[in-house]
């Protein structure tokens, strides 16, 4: 299985948009769709949603 859930992609127009890899969904902050975020901010934002999928999953979040 993938440690991973969350992962960057180039959009129309250069944006990028942090998405749920199995869904292929944009990825919601409180609930705001995570569209058009400087790269490193998006991938920062990325690492951090794969962190906090790694820990519910191991059961470290509630």
């Amino acid at each position: 299985m993938t440690e991973n859930a969350y992962d960057l992609r180039k959009e129309s127009g250069g944006t990028r948009t942090v998405y749920d890899i199995f869904t292929g969904m944009r990825a919601l902050v409180n609930e705001v769709e995570q569209v058009g975020p400087q790269m490193a901010q998006a991938d920062d934002l990325a690492d951090l949603l794969n962190l906090l999928f790694i820990r519910r999953r191991s059961g470290l979040v509630h």
